[in-house]
């Protein structure tokens, strides 16, 4: 009997548990380690109570990164502008927080319970959320939940256009309507149902469908270069990896190192901080995300454009029938 189904056998019973210890640490393992590292935060005020603030940022080795400014007007554009998650003002009547929920939730409350952990005993730290999340997300657990959907609607997207042989300009051209369409289904759900975002409309749907071309046009690129197998790799690199590396439910700077700068370099987590970006933040520090998904997307439309069409064998010829040796007389 032939041992080749045996071998497949013991081939899937090994891979399934690999697989889910793989996912295991890839979503477990960054969750289970949130903490801060060199989390942007500012301080601003006098001098001796700014100083004493920006020292018991310090007493944290590696925590925080500390950003000094002259006074609260100042700070406050700081966070408008996504340069820091929140800061510190020193005033005459205590210190007075100020952050941004709609940038991360969690490092909102983590710098709440910092800061009131940290004041004088009897002094009431008086809060002021600058940007504030939505009403219908109040948390950010809807935002943080919608990166899974778009790193399946590429993958699913790249997978058809291998599957169904597409290469060349109809390849590009699928993967380019595929992906304008689930932006445009995603913001309607998302901006005018849900509520989740509040930015412009056009510009959220710009971004959602740009994200879920560079997934799908990268998942296409890898097949088109190394097969079929380039759908495993890029299923590996886009969902696992790309979705548990986002950061979009605490921050890239809460995750271990060097896994939230690598989320930041996949398309999920930069298409994740991208929407945070316009959606909330008027656009402010876009560049980076921006620059990330568009090199994706281009490196994986030029693979699709550049690939050849494997050519299908040719029929086979019936052979000519054997002719009967001419009788001679």
């Amino acid at each position: 009997m032939s041992t080749a189904p045996n071998r497949r056998a013991v081939a899937v019973i090994l891979l399934i548990p690999l697989m889910v210890t793989l996912a295991l640490w890839a979503f477990a393992w960054p969750a289970a380690r949130i903490a801060p590292r060199d989390l942007p935060v500012g301080v601003a005020g006098a001098a001796p109570a700014a100083q004493q603030l920006e020292q018991r940022f310090e007493q944290r080795e590696g925590a925080f990164e500390v950003h000094r400014y002259a006074d609260e007007a100042a700070a406050r554009a700081a966070i408008e502008d996504r340069v820091v998650y929140g800061a510190v003002v020193a005033t005459p009547q205590g210190p007075h927080l100020l952050t941004a929920s709609a940038a991360s939730p969690v490092v909102s409350q983590l710098l709440r319970e910092a800061v009131t952990a940290s004041a004088p005993k009897g002094t009431q730290v008086e809060v002021t959320d600058v940007v504030a999340a939505p009403p219908g997300d109040p948390r950010g657990s809807a935002l943080g939940a919608s990166v899974l959907p778009l790193a399946l609607a590429g993958m699913a997207a790249g997978a058809v256009v291998t599957l169904m042989g597409l290469r060349g300009a109809r390849g590009v051209l699928t993967l380019l309507a595929a992906s304008a369409l689930v932006g445009l289904a995603a913001t309607a759900v998302t901006h005018s149902w849900l509520g989740v975002i509040t930015g412009d409309w056009w510009t959220e749907a710009g971004v959602l469908a740009l994200t879920v071309l560079a997934i799908g046009s990268a998942v296409a690129g890898l097949a088109a270069l190394f097969g079929p197998r380039g759908i495993g790799l890029g299923a590996l690199l886009m969902v696992l990896l790309g979705n548990s590396f986002s950061g979009v439910t605490s921050a890239p700077q809460l995750l271990p190192e060097p896994v939230g700068a690598i989320g930041q370099w996949l398309p999920p987590g930069a298409g994740g901080s991208l929407l945070r970006s316009v959606a909330f933040f008027d656009g402010s520090a876009a560049g980076g995300p921006l620059l990330t998904l568009s090199l994706w997307s281009a490196l994986g439309l030029a693979a699709v454009l550049l690939a050849r069409r494997t050519p299908k064998p040719a029929a086979p010829t019936p052979a000519e029938p054997a002719r009967e040796p001419a009788l001679t007389g």
